[in-house]
């Protein structure tokens, strides 16, 4: 585990995602979780009272999260192992909030992927996206040749109203980097470009 790493899951994850609107109480998933590195700081935030979702496909990879989050006496995290399928294996309106962190790029049908998280998502609920890999930043597969103001849209088309926009210092892989936070609420459209 790097230095950034080790800094993000003690203190600074946890002042990110409160400023992009994380509470205590939320029930959250983080879609696409990899290792962890906003579940972990995702949990603390939400509390006992709370209850964080961490999907991914990689069994080995959720194994390794749950090792860190018994380290670290949480108890809020449910691991859920996906076969890669465009469903996510939830009931539908049970999470207030999504975290698409660094995914978006993967994925060859993507709005297919966010309409099943409009389902899942509870009225009102926060779509939280950080789209690495767009156009202008290290564009890479299915990004590469979106804009900002492309992935909003195509967003707002599954029903989600655009709130706000973020350029802050984040986690990406194991490093720290700047990127663009997208937020978005089920149902409403109240914020701009």
């Amino acid at each position: 585990m790097t230095d950034d790493i080790k800094r993000w899951l003690a203190k600074d994850g946890k002042i990110f995602l409160d400023e992009v609107g994380i509470k205590e109480r939320d029930i959250l998933l983080d879609f696409g979780c990899g290792e962890g590195h906003y579940t972990i700081p995702s949990a603390k935030l939400v509390g006992e009272k709370g209850r964080v979702y961490a999907l991914d496909e990689d069994g080995e990879v959720l194994d390794e999260l749950m090792k860190i989050a018994k380290l670290e006496s949480l108890e809020n995290i449910e691991p859920i192992k996906t076969s890669g399928e465009l469903k996510i294996p939830m009931e539908d309106e049970s999470v207030n909030v999504v975290l698409l962190y660094d995914v978006l790029h993967y994925m060859d049908e993507r709005r297919k992927i966010i309409d099943d998280v409009y389902r899942v998502m509870k009225p009102g609920g926060l779509l939280s996206v950080y789209p690495k890999h767009h156009s202008s930043d290290r564009p890479l597969r299915g990004l590469a040749n979106l804009t900002l103001k492309d992935i909003i849209k195509e967003i707002e088309e599954a029903g989600f109203g655009f709130e706000k926009k973020y350029f802050k210092r984040l986690v990406h892989d194991d490093n720290y980097d700047m990127g663009y936070i997208l937020n978005f609420r089920k149902g409403r459209h109240n914020g701009s470009f």
